[in-house]
């Protein structure tokens, strides 16, 4: 490539690009355009893995920097050139957040903060910022939330979201500086951490090990397949209106209960294996919000829970090494204080 085209590629910032859906979007956006480089921030902490990556490494289009978004320098190294920064470096975990808050303050909270303060040093043109529709706590039965809804969120962790959301709009209002929020629903798909609902669920499926359900199974989520928030957040990094808030979902109730049973379903697997665990503090019972939003700029949902699922459950089958490398040592001590161990049931 000659130097010229080089010069012109677009230099995006992705922090926490080694995460689930932080790496799924790399990996869309090098595959989809070739005239962007991305530079991808990442600490490392115990859910960012360089093996979600690996095939891109040697790519003169992807940059790995190590680093925090809690230090300045840090930040001020892997920005620099850089037009476009696509935010999703957070403590994401509700049970964690339930154990110790402090973690999901000083990355989420703060972490944007010094985010927001270089980003703004730098003239950064576009910043998004990948939220959560937990912000918004539980909706009720019959509706869903527009962006312009109250916060109400319910667990640590998505008031730390909450309060990061208010500072990235309030540097819009302040400094006329060009953010955009999303806010998505339940993601799930290749590379998710198995500390997350369907990952847990199915792989402890595999191994003929029991699915610890929270209360009854009876919450609500609106399960969105991560290729689907890629193309969103892209529709919106590239479309959006600046100022604004997005939200992202396909628009479908399922209960906790109902997605179990599809999972053992489509594995073959006996419903013997759901264990019902004590309920989590403070468990929000439906999350619920309207997309009419993004849905103007053209973006749709393509794949429904069926064939996602299927699909899911077909790269955990295929890349077994990756997921049973991880669901050991602080992983397993996490899970035993959480829910205080779960065993596979008896044949």
């Amino acid at each position: 490539m000659s130097k010229d085209n080089i010069e012109k590629r677009r230099r995006i910032l992705v922090t926490g690009g080694c995460g689930f859906i932080g790496s799924n979007f790399i990996r869309h956006m090098l595959k989809t355009h070739r005239d962007v480089e991305i530079i991808n921030l990442d600490a490392l902490t115990y859910a960012g893995n360089l093996e979600n990556l690996a095939d891109f490494s040697k790519s003169p289009r992807y940059t790995f920097v190590h680093g925090n978004i809690t230090c300045s320098q840090d930040v001020e190294r892997a920005i620099t050139g850089v037009e476009w920064v696509v935010h999703f470096a957070a403590e994401s975990h509700v049970d964690r957040s339930i154990l110790n808050a402090i973690p999901f303050i000083e990355t989420n909270v703060n972490g944007t903060l010094i985010m927001l303060e270089v980003a703004r040093r730098n003239g950064v043109k576009r910043f998004i910022h990948v939220s959560t529709d937990e912000v918004y706590g539980s909706a009720p039965m019959d509706a869903f939330f527009l962006e312009s809804a109250p916060l109400s969120p319910s667990s640590p962790y998505s008031a730390s979201k909450a309060s990061s959301d208010l500072l990235v709009l309030s540097y819009y209002k302040t400094f006329d500086f060009p953010a955009i929020v999303v806010r998505s629903t339940n993601n799930y798909g290749p590379y998710q951490f198995p500390e997350k609902v369907i990952p847990l669920f199915l792989t402890n499926a595999l191994e003929n090990k029991s699915l610890p359900l929270y209360g009854n199974g009876s919450q609500i989520r609106d399960w969105l397949y991560v290729e689907d928030n890629c193309r969103a957040i892209e529709t919106v990094l590239y479309g959006g209106t600046v100022g604004e808030i997005y939200n992202i979902g396909v628009g479908k109730d399922t209960s906790n209960i109902v997605l179990t049973k599809q999972l053992l379903s489509i594995l073959s697997k006996p419903e013997s294996l759901i264990q019902f665990v004590k309920d989590r503090p403070g468990h929000d019972l439906r999350y619920a919000v309207d997309t009419s939003k993004i849905r103007t700029l053209g973006w749709k949902p393509t794949v429904d829970l069926e064939d996602g699922l299927a699909a899911t459950i077909n790269w955990y089958q295929q890349n077994q090494i990756w997921w049973q490398n991880i669901k050991s040592g602080e992983y397993q001590s996490f899970y035993q204080k959480l829910y205080g161990g779960y065993q596979a049931p008896e044949k």
